[in-house]
Parts: structure tokens; C-alpha cells; sequence
């Protein structure tokens, strides 16, 4: 079961704060609002308040939307006090007390801020645009199909927006899915190699998920990406569950380009800015127009310095760690998950994401027997308890290194196997 072992842990309340009480990142929940109970519920606006712990709910959603940190309100507040005092000074002008650069820099800066989880140079990283329109551009940049090589490689739970009708090419002849193995809902490298090679001579591009939202399953990308760039592949990679999820090295694996957003696990807020990625192989462009070195050249207009301002709060905390301590975490807290869930033994649910902990993110998805996901989602919610569903069956859980904790792993079982039992 890939490096960590299940076998140590124990299913007690009084084991998960012990847990607690060694992890070394416990003092990053505080950095975080956690929504309440009782505000959950609330159809009214509500500011945020200080509250009793316990009154906290269990937010495994993090996949979805990460929570907010609490230094952003104060980021976006500098972004408007600085816009109402000097105007369109603030394009040029740093102001003291200020937790903010000029505006003309704070794209730089957020691309630097950046560097630790993408796994690049900040001249190979741009913030701006969301997920799907960066994909459009990069697209456009990097598809440059010819008669007889025009095929593109994707996985078969692709989002839509990662569907692109290209050069009025038809889909059924130009797109290869690559689907699950036998009874399975993961892909094995062995399989992607597979389908490589049977259509190598007429594909131009491999692009696949580093993590698969659906099943959770974190693709071997160096590997992939080397085996692809052997057969002559252009190889580009969808980060929107990965970034800030797992550790990524996308210059020193080759990667010839990716997008992310940044809403999930780095915590930019609803719709935030995203994020693209230009190895600096590609960076060299020679033009009349001269534009930015790097990733800086695919820079669409000004990025919106409310919009980056939301990001920083994110990216601040996680310059305040590693991703090498974040993933220490993730694959023990997922793994204390998948040992709980397996000690209930219920007959109304299975995982699908995969067993080996090296080979999944911050999430397990769990597919449950026809017609229960929704009661059980609904026990959960009442309960203070958000988890995303995708339906019909299946529920992603994701326990976030930053703010979850090890009781609020178990917490969430001792309550799914009540709404289970009841």
C-alpha cells in the first residue's frame, strides 16, 4: 500500500487528538475562517464573528472551494484604500504599511509567491485569466495539428471545458479518451503508454488531469510526460486538483505547459485568477512585437488586482510552509480516512480512488449504493458536515493539510455511520 501502512492507526477519538496534538501543521487552521454550524444554515448575511471551537463545522470541500484565510479581507481592503487615496498612483507608487506592491508588479509577485507549489521559475509561471480560458490560449499556442498529425490525447472524465473543437477538426476522429482499466475507475500509466503508442504517429498533443477530479487519482507526470515527449508528443497538463494539492516539479519534469485555478486548495476564493505555466524551453519567441520573457509573454491585459489580492491570502500561507510539509500531512490525514472508513466495513459504499497513497491527492471518493448518496448527504449537511457529491453515486471527501484536523476525520465517520445505521 505505497508508503505509509494502515495499520498503526487506531479508531478512538482520544488517538485522533493525539494526532492533533503532533501535527505539525495544526497552528495553520488558525489562519483560516471555518464556517459554523449555525452560519451554514443561516439565509442571512452574516459578518464573521468570533465563536466557541466546537461550534465549528467539518468542511471537507476544499476540493470544491477552499476556505477563506483570514489575512485576505485585509488584502482586499489595502487594494481599495490604496485605489481610493492615490488613484491610478497606485500603478506606480508603493505606499508604506502597505502589505501590497505597486499594481504593475503584483502579477510578479503572485507568479513568484507561486513558485513553491507549481514547481517552477516564477518567469515560467503567469497569473491571470480563470482555468478555461488560459486552456483556450494555451490551446491555441501549443495544438498545431497537420493532416497526418492531429490527434489529442485526453481522459475520458475530462471537464467539458477541457473538450476544445479546434481548426473545425472532427472530434470522433480527432480525440483518443483514454478510459479506466477493467473495474476500475483509475488509469494506469501502463495503459496511457499503451494508448501512446497505438496512435503516436498521428497525435500531436497528450493532455490529461494531474489529478482526476472524479476518482481522485494523481497521474505520474514525470513519467508520462517523458514517455509522450519520447514519441513526440507536445505534452500539457489540467492542475486544477493538483495545484496546491500535491508537490509539482513542472520544470524539471519537462512539462511543456499547464493551467490551474486557484479556488480549490490554495484558497483564492470563488472564481479567482488562475494561473499558467510555460516551461522556459518555449519562452524564446522572436516577434516585432516584443513581448514579456516567459510565461509573462501569454500575459492577457491587465490581471485584476482585486482578483490577485483575493489570491495573496492563499499564497501567503503557503509561503509560510512547504509543499513538502503539506504532503507529509495530506498522505497521513487521507490515510487515517481510508482506515476509519474501513473499520466500518459497510456494504453501502466502496472507494474508488486508489489504495496506493502515493498515487492519490487530499481526497477519497467513495461510491455509494444506488439511491443513498442523497440521504446521507443530507444527514451529513444537517450534521454541520460539507463534502461535495457528484451525481448519482459518488461523494469526494477531502481532508485539506491546512485546516482539517484528525478529529474532524473522525467526527465525520462516527457521523456517517450513524446517518448509515439510521
Amino acid at each position: 500500500m505505497g508508503s505509509l501502512s494502515l495499520d498503526g492507526f487506531q479508531a478512538t477519538k482520544e488517538y485522533a487528538q493525539a494526532l492533533d496534538k503532533e501535527d505539525h501543521l495544526r497552528s495553520f487552521r488558525e489562519k483560516f475562517i471555518i464556517p459554523t454550524k449555525a452560519t451554514l444554515k443561516s439565509k442571512k448575511l452574516k459578518p464573521h464573528s468570533t465563536h466557541n471551537k466546537a461550534d465549528d463545522s467539518i468542511y471537507f470541500c476544499g476540493n470544491s472551494l477552499g476556505l477563506q484565510p483570514k489575512c485576505t479581507a485585509e488584502l482586499i481592503q489595502s487594494q481599495l484604500d490604496t485605489w481610493s487615496s492615490i488613484a491610478v498612483n497606485g500603478h506606480f507608487t508603493d505606499l508604506e504599511e502597505s502589505p501590497l506592491v505597486q499594481w504593475q508588479y503584483m502579477a510578479e509577485k503572485t507568479a513568484a509567491m507561486s513558485s513553491d507549489i507549481i514547481g517552477a521559475s516564477a518567469s515560467e509561471i503567469a497569473i491571470m485569466g480563470s482555468l478555461t480560458s488560459n486552456l483556450h490560449m494555451l490551446m491555441a499556442s501549443f495544438y498545431q495539428p497537420t493532416p497526418t498529425k492531429h490527434k489529442i490525447i485526453l481522459e475520458w472524465k475530462a471537464f467539458p471545458s477541457d473538450h476544445l473543437r479546434w481548426h473545425g477538426l472532427n472530434p470522433e476522429e480527432s480525440m483518443i479518451l483514454v478510459g479506466p482499466d477493467d473495474g476500475t475507475y483509475n488509469i494506469s500509466t501502463e495503459k496511457i503508454f499503451a494508448i501512446i503508442d497505438e496512435h503516436a504517429a498521428e497525435t500531436a498533443l497528450l493532455f490529461l488531469p494531474g489529478i482526476q477530479y472524479y476518482s481522485g487519482q494523481f497521474f505520474e507526470i514525470e513519467k508520462i510526460t517523458a514517455y509522450a515527449h519520447s514519441k513526440g508528443l507536445v505534452v500539457g497538463w489540467d492542475l486544477a486538483h493538483a495545484a496546491g494539492n500535491v508537490p509539482l516539479k513542472l520544470h524539471d519534469w519537462d512539462v511543456d505547459f499547464a493551467a490551474w485555478c486557484t479556488y480549490k486548495y490554495i484558497n483564492g476564493g470563488p472564481g479567482s485568477i488562475g494561473g499558467l505555466f510555460v516551461h522556459e524551453k518555449h519562452g524564446k519567441v522572436v516577434y516585432k512585437f516584443r513581448p514579456l520573457p516567459g510565461a509573462g509573454g501569454f500575459q492577457q491585459s491587465n490581471p485584476s488586482i482585486i482578483d490577485i489580492c483575493s489570491l495573496m491570502g492563499g499564497l501567503k500561507i503557503f509561503n509560510e510552509t512547504s509543499m513538502a510539509d503539506i504532503r507529509k500531512k495530506s498522505l497521513k490525514i487521507t490515510a487515517y480516512l481510508e482506515f476509519l472508513l474501513r473499520e466500518l466495513d459497510s456494504p453501502a459504499f466502496r472507494m474508488i480512488s486508489p489504495t496506493d497513497p502515493e498515487q492519490r491527492g487530499s481526497q477519497l471518493c467513495l461510491l455509494f449504493q444506488p439511491d443513498l448518496l442523497e440521504t446521507i448527504f443530507a444527514r451529513l449537511e444537517d450534521d454541520g458536515i460539507i463534502v461535495d457529491r457528484r451525481k448519482p453515486d459518488v461523494m469526494r471527501v477531502a481532508p485539506v493539510p491546512l485546516y482539517n484536523s484528525y478529529v474532524d476525520v473522525w467526527n465525520f465517520v462516527e457521523a456517517l455511520k450513524k446517518a448509515l445505521k439510521d
